[in-house]
């Protein structure tokens, strides 16, 4: 049994080791960010029931063509009958007298069903109009927040990815300033460096160490803003990338971005709304009808009765608006005004865009021969400071020059990676401006 009970633990703690291993060795690439963000993202989740709520607005709208049928019930008792007053001339009396009298029973009872349907309503159809305009200003506006949160995930994955980056350079330079610490040590030992050198040197080292965990830190919190954004717990392990991958493409097929198409919409929408306002100066025509019954009822024996009598009404209404105060000339001023400045608001969206794009344009133009550049500089950079390792063993250079070197080194490093994420996001801006970012995915 004890055997048992040993390999049931190994067998335990074997698949828990696996699980483990499989959770820290799973990377998330930026497509399965994005794709997860689509799911769980808690903005993307209202806007979508904002969709669903204007559909269903839309439908309500659409529904009030439809007839109604509504069922009415009401039983009264009069305690006191309600009085008249009879002109007595009636019974023969003098003119400009009159006679108060009671009329009617205790009991009355209606039940009835009643029937209404639009016939011509203009303002009505134009609101279905309305409604639909609505909907799609949701789906837009759903888009932008989709386009806004795909911006913000990339730019947060590229920053994750060059933080890595520095951490790894950092890691290199350590890796290269302690086994020169050592040297230097040794030579100090020897009598042939000074006491100085190697506090230079240890210096270099723990700034170094600073560095990287600040480095590190920033990266957890990226890392953390990240997973806000997926949707995820921030508790939750996930390890990305480090491929640095960018291609130099201009040829970016070009779709009006988001705001545009949301200005462009609300424009559509207010000119809706201007005809709804001169459609409410039109005459309403609606069909209406009745049918029930009405009781009567009186309770004081031998004379008591309760008696029913049928009713029905059909009828047409119609109904046309004279003069309410000016007020619908006001709104209508007013709505005139607003289209003024959503026309002008387009024009400043597609002004603005064009602006952006060519500045875009620009930058990824100047950031892709820096790159170029930067790269060079760091071939050279590793040269000199390979070289000046090999002349300080040789007493050729000093310290001082392999400090230099080794700085040169470090700038253009951060150089480089600086020239990188300034290019991928030049080219996610251009994208987002040109109303494609999705295409990231």
């Amino acid at each position: 049994m004890k055997i048992i009970k040993t390999f049931s633990l190994i067998g335990v703690w074997l698949f828990l080791t696996m699980l483990h291993n499989q959770a820290i060795g799973q990377v998330w690439s930026l497509t399965k960010c994005l794709d997860t963000a689509q799911l769980n993202n808690k903005q993307l989740a209202i806007s979508r029931s904002n969709i669903i709520i204007s559909e269903q607005k839309q439908e309500e709208v659409k529904a009030s063509l439809i007839p109604k049928v509504a069922m009415n019930g009401d039983y009264k008792y009069y305690t006191n009958l309600p009085y008249q007053l009879m002109p007595s001339s009636i019974f023969g009396g003098p003119v400009g007298q009159f006679k108060e009298a009671q009329f009617g029973v205790p009991t009355n009872i209606n039940a009835n069903i009643q029937f209404s349907m639009p016939i011509f309503n203009a303002v009505l159809y134009n609101t279905m109009s309305t409604a639909k305009i609505v909907t799609e200003f949701s789906k837009l506006q759903y888009q932008k927040n989709e386009d806004q949160l795909f911006y913000d995930i990339t730019n947060l994955y590229y920053n994750a990815q060059i933080l890595k980056q520095q951490v790894k350079f950092l890691d290199a330079n350590l890796i290269n300033s302690n086994i020169l610490l050592k040297n230097i040590q040794l030579l100090h030992e020897q009598l042939l460096a000074k006491n100085s050198d190697v506090s230079k040197v240890q210096l270099q080292v723990s700034q170094l160490a600073i560095a990287k965990i600040n480095i590190v830190n920033k990266y957890e919190q990226v890392l953390n803003m990240l997973k806000f954004s997926i949707g995820i717990s921030l508790d939750r392990f996930i390890e990305i990338d480090t491929a640095i991958l960018f291609q130099s493409i201009n040829d970016i097929s070009y779709s009006n971005s988001a705001d545009i198409k949301l200005a462009k919409k609300q424009f559509e929408l207010l000119n809706n709304e201007l005809t709804t306002l001169k459609y409410s100066k039109l005459p309403t025509l609606a069909l209406y009808g009745t049918y029930g019954t009405t009781g009567f009822g009186y309770n004081v024996k031998p004379n008591d009765f309760l008696k029913f009598f049928p009713i029905g009404i059909v009828g047409v209404q119609f109904t046309y608006p004279i003069f309410n105060g000016t007020i619908t000339n006001r709104k209508i001023s007013q709505k005139k005004l607003d289209i003024k400045n959503s026309q002008l608001q387009i024009g400043l969206a597609e002004s603005q865009n064009e602006m952006q794009s060519k500045n875009a344009v620009i930058q990824k133009s100047v950031t892709l021969r820096l790159i170029e550049s930067n790269n060079e500089q760091i071939e050279q950079a590793q040269k000199i400071y390979n070289q000046s390792v090999i002349q300080l063993k040789e007493g050729i250079a000093n310290l001082t020059e392999l400090l230099l070197a080794d700085n040169a080194l470090r700038e253009a490093q951060n150089n480089y990676l600086t020239s990188i994420i300034d290019y991928m996001k030049a080219d996610l801006e251009l994208k987002k401006i040109k109303g494609n970012i999705s295409t990231k995915k």
